[in-house]
């Protein structure tokens, strides 16, 4: 384990591995380094991979006060690891990690290029259901809720309430509750306040290359945010990972991005 400093003082624990150009992995809401571990490994064998712990996050810390959260706190911590990485360094997004790499891309920090994959922004009609789960993610968080919080969030991406029932009996619950803060810094970057949709200012100002990966198979949704992406960025090309789930393994993220991510 390295470890980098944010500009507010906050420690940011990250690993190192393989050889070649830089990247910098962002999982999305409630992920560890351990989570991307399998894909940074898989990664490691063609770059130098840098795969951290999001603040607030396994053993990074957050020094950020109290809310409301900033996103530009994250993207600061985005430039302390492009720092780390050298000074340059290309960004893979996953999920809401995915907005976060977005906004590092608009920030000129160094980020030589991107890739989001499977960005969960709202469609035009749908914005109130990101404001809605921001406003409930803030009381919830405000009141120290965190079990429920964990559970409202996994709700709202899907998963039957009989699963989240044995998810709470089982022995990672407690690791997820102690991350539940940081569920308002996925929110932050997705701008759900504002309706979570797509970016359309920000992504117009990508002046990097631009990989957009969407899979699909069960948040068909995410196909046409994948579509608006590409058509907002000047150099950007899709993707489709047809059938693939959200939470697709290392063995088919791998093939699709390594051939940008090397060009």
């Amino acid at each position: 384990m390295e470890t980098a400093t944010s500009v507010d003082g906050t420690t940011l624990a990250y690993d190192r591995v393989g050889e070649g150009p830089p990247l910098i992995l962002l999982g999305g809401a409630t992920c560890t380094r351990g989570i991307t571990l399998p894909l940074a490994q898989a990664l490691s064998e063609h770059v130098t991979v840098i795969n951290p712990d999001r603040r607030g996050r396994g053993d990074s810390n957050d020094l950020s006060g109290p809310p409301p959260y900033d996103p530009r706190r994250e993207v600061e911590d985005v430039a302390a690891l492009v720092e780390a990485a050298g000074g340059a360094a290309a960004v893979y997004g996953h999920s809401s990690g995915a907005a976060l790499a977005l906004h590092a891309a608009t920030a000129g920090i160094g980020v030589t290029s991107l890739v989001m994959h499977d960005a969960p922004f709202n469609l035009p009609g749908t914005e109130q259901r990101g404001r809605d789960w921001d406003a409930l993610l803030t009381s919830l968080l405000a009141a120290d809720r965190r079990g429920e919080a964990i559970e409202a969030f996994l709700t709202l991406v899907g998963l039957p309430s009989a699963v989240i029932e044995q998810m709470r009996e089982g022995p990672y619950w407690p690791a997820m509750e102690a991350v539940a803060p940081t569920l308002a810094y996925d929110s932050a970057a997705m701008g759900d306040r504002d309706g979570g949709l797509v970016p359309a200012a920000e992504i117009a100002r990508v002046d990097v290359p631009t990989l957009v990966v969407v899979g699909g198979a069960d948040h068909d949704f995410m196909i046409d945010v994948a579509h608006r992406l590409v058509e907002g960025i000047a150099d950007a090309r899709l993707e489709h990972l047809v059938g693939a789930s959200h939470d697709v393994g290392p063995e088919i993220v791998v093939p699709a991005i390594l051939p940008f991510l090397l060009s």
